[in-house]
């Protein structure tokens, strides 16, 4: 099946599939840092960061899912396994961090990445017609950039 009946070239949605598994992929490193920075964080923004983190972790689950259905519904597969995620994440792994600052920080470059990659995806989706993937990855943007700004706050 293909897409041509609904105004979609195959070719494309082919490639946008490519781009949408590395925005997964490097959605899946984002997510499981944040889980780390949940769980280890210290100090005295301890109440505060481990709620944040929570709400982003949770946030980050729920885009990783719509991302993977996206992939599914434009008829291409979904990564699933770690060592797909880690071999094209730009974002790197983060290993126990405890530091606020540094939490935040990793927040920040994650989510800088994310943005990079999702316009990727945004131009590619407006170039072919496919409204659906560019607003999706739309609304993503949003919400991440005000996350940058509020961490960026913190950060000083």
């Amino acid at each position: 099946m293909s897409f041509e009946h609904v105004g979609l070239k195959t070719d494309e949605t082919r490639k946008l599939g490519v781009m949408l598994n590395e925005v997964l992929a490097n959605y899946q490193v984002f997510y499981q840092n944040v889980r780390g920075y949940h769980w280890n964080i210290k100090g005295e923004n301890f109440f505060s960061l481990h709620q944040q983190f929570e709400d982003l972790y949770n946030r980050a689950h729920m885009n990783i899912d719509e991302i993977a259905e996206r992939i599914l519904t434009l008829e291409e597969t979904p990564l699933h396994a770690f060592s797909d995620y880690i071999e094209r994440s730009k974002i790197k792994e983060a290993h126990n961090v405890s530091d606020g600052r540094k939490a935040a920080e990793g927040i920040v470059d994650g989510y800088g990445t994310l943005i990079r990659l999702e316009r990727e995806v945004i131009n590619f989706a407006d170039e072919a017609g496919d409204e659906a993937t560019a607003d999706m990855l739309t609304s993503y943007i949003s919400e991440q950039e005000k996350s940058v700004w509020m961490f960026k706050a913190f950060l000083g």
